[in-house]
């Protein structure tokens, strides 16, 4: 396994105090932990002390991979178009304690160690513009987990599917779906780029079209089955090698294709 990183200090302190703030619910806060793989019971306290010992409970179980908890938690937020200021000035706090711990958010709750630098740019802006060379690099450092980390590289696999849908809606003024798990945004996109496998006649290209599918549906249910975003306990599926890399390698086919007739119709 790549080493174990945990949550800086600094960091639980701002994202406790900006997520008690914007959810202000005990039971929304408890449904956001739980789903993101937060391990434990519930804890005691205000919604902020909450987040604080939920955090801080992550960095402590070594069953658990703290960052992608860490993410998982941020997505919902961090991914949000806000209107109002004050909450985008929020998300730039967030971003910033981040940056000075050497860490970065990328969108669909992807915390990357290393920091940014000044011509770092997110991986929506990569998809959104189009930048093949930058998506190969992005692919390329999800398969250089694969060996020492099989679980990262299956997580990193779908994260992509799922930040390449959402760019694409948000892009297209498409409505988001009601669950924006990775198989009902890829339904939004599918239908829209004409790519839904019962409207085509050919039967070559609906066999490829319903291999689409089978992918970002078999990539979403190893990255739950397997993948590194939730906590994990023994009797848990243990992810493989070559099931990682398959994951990556599939999830890059189906992301260039999807870009690639993107940007021609855009273009045209």
């Amino acid at each position: 396994m790549n080493e174990r990183k945990e949550i800086p200090t600094s960091v639980i302190g701002i994202v406790a105090d900006v997520l008690g703030g914007y959810y202000y619910s005990h039971s929304r806060l408890n449904t956001l932990f739980m789903g993101s793989g937060a391990p434990g019971e519930v804890p005691e306290g205000n919604c902020v002390n909450k987040c604080v010992s939920w955090l801080k409970r992550c960095n402590s179980d070594p069953l658990v991979n703290p960052l992608e908890i860490l993410g998982n938690i941020l997505q919902d937020f961090m991914d949000r178009d806000f209107g109002d200021q004050h909450w985008k000035e929020k998300q730039h706090h967030i971003r910033k304690t981040l940056e000075k711990n050497g860490l970065s958010y990328q969108m669909n709750g992807i915390i990357l160690v290393g920091g940014v630098g000044p011509s770092a740019r997110t991986l929506a802006e990569i998809l959104k513009t189009g930048d093949f060379v930058a998506l190969e690099t992005e692919f390329n450092r999800a398969l250089g987990t694969v060996e020492s980390d099989p679980p990262s590289g299956i997580t990193a696999a779908s994260s992509i599917i799922e930040a390449l849908c959402k760019t694409y809606i948000h892009d297209r003024n498409l409505e988001l779906p009601r669950k924006q798990n990775i198989q009902d945004l890829w339904r939004v996109v599918r239908d829209d780029l004409g790519l839904d496998p019962k409207l085509v006649e050919n039967e070559d290209q609906k066999k490829i079209l319903s291999g689409l599918a089978s992918i970002v549906d078999g990539v979403g249910s190893l990255r739950t089955h397997a993948g590194s975003a939730h906590g994990k306990g023994p009797e848990a599926k243990k992810a493989k090698v070559r099931e990682a890399r398959l994951a990556i390698s599939a999830a890059h086919s189906l992301c260039v294709y999807v870009l690639e007739l993107w940007h021609e119709n855009r273009d045209t």
